[in-house]
């Protein structure tokens, strides 16, 4: 049975930090590109960042550059989003991703909230 299973949101205050999570089980992890989306209230989800399969190259949207790092650890079937520098513009449910040819499965979110 495919799951990931994201953890790791919550609330934190403009400025700080969060790690999301994302632990997939039932498919082999390491043959899939993942990605990390996010979904604000009354807006379309939006792709965050990726990293693919193999070597692990990465890919951030504008909005994130340089305050957001996605890595996996295939041993642990794991892939994380450590945020930093959160605005109150990063409050979204997120979404991890894994994709591979015609597959893609989605985990259930984590609400990540940037308030004071």
């Amino acid at each position: 049975q495919v799951q990931l299973v994201e953890s790791g949101g919550g609330l934190v205050q403009p400025g700080g930090s969060l790690r999301l999570s994302c632990v997939v089980s039932g498919f082999t992890f390491s043959d899939f590109v993942m990605r990390w989306y996010r979904q604000a209230p009354g807006k379309e989800r939006e792709l965050v960042a990726t990293i693919t399969r193999g070597i692990g190259s990465t890919n951030y949207a504008d909005s994130v550059k340089s305050r957001f790092t996605i890595s996996r650890d295939n041993a642990k079937n794991t892939v994380y989003l450590q945020m930093n520098s959160l605005k109150a513009e990063d409050t979204a449910v997120y979404y991890c991703n894994a994709q591979r040819y015609g597959q893609s499965y989605w985990g259930q979110g984590t609400q990540v909230t940037v308030s004071s």
